[in-house]
């Protein structure tokens, strides 16, 4: 089983797919590090240097690659990977996905600790950081809504967090 986490950047991909694989025992991959050790670039440099068509070309190669060849594998994708292409369709057709879902403030206080690393918010200043991750959101959840699993994430622990994805996912 392929178990592919989607969600806005600051939902806790990344640190949930982390704890769920060492649980599970699978295999854990992040995308983002995956295109980024190929091209021998961070994601904010292949961003500055090759654009964001480049980007979303390779991502949606590496993608396919994975999800054809990746077995006992949680696969912690990119924010806007389920938005492009129809990688939302082979998402769903070649692993279980999980949506985690979390509230507007929630995302912002988590991603303003890390902004510099997020190419996409970069330049947005703080106080217009809300709105913006709103009008994203609005755009990116008729994508994000079309995952198997949903989770929302707002008050929990990662070990709740990880119980519920297996919960659901194997009953």
């Amino acid at each position: 089983m392929i178990i592919s986490m989607i969600g806005y950047m600051g939902s806790g991909k990344s640190h949930i797919s982390k704890i769920l694989s060492e649980k599970l025992h699978f295999r854990l991959i992040d995308l983002d590090k995956e295109i980024s050790k190929r091209n021998k670039l961070t994601i904010p440099e292949i961003f500055e240097k090759k654009g964001e068509i480049y980007f979303r070309k390779a991502e949606r190669e590496i993608l396919e690659e994975i999800l054809a060849t990746h077995k006992n594998t949680v696969l912690s994708l990119g924010g806007g990977t389920p938005a492009y292409y129809n990688n939302m369709e082979i998402i769903n057709h070649h692993s279980k996905s999980v949506f985690l879902r979390a509230s507007i403030t929630t995302l912002s206080e988590r991603i303003l600790k890390q902004k510099e690393k997020r190419p996409l918010i970069a330049n947005i200043s703080d106080e217009n950081l809300p709105e913006f991750i709103a009008k994203h959101l609005f755009e990116r959840n008729a994508f994000y809504s079309k995952a198997q699993f949903s989770i929302t994430t707002d008050s929990k622990t990662p070990d709740e967090i990880t119980d519920k994805i297996i919960e659901k996912l194997y009953l």
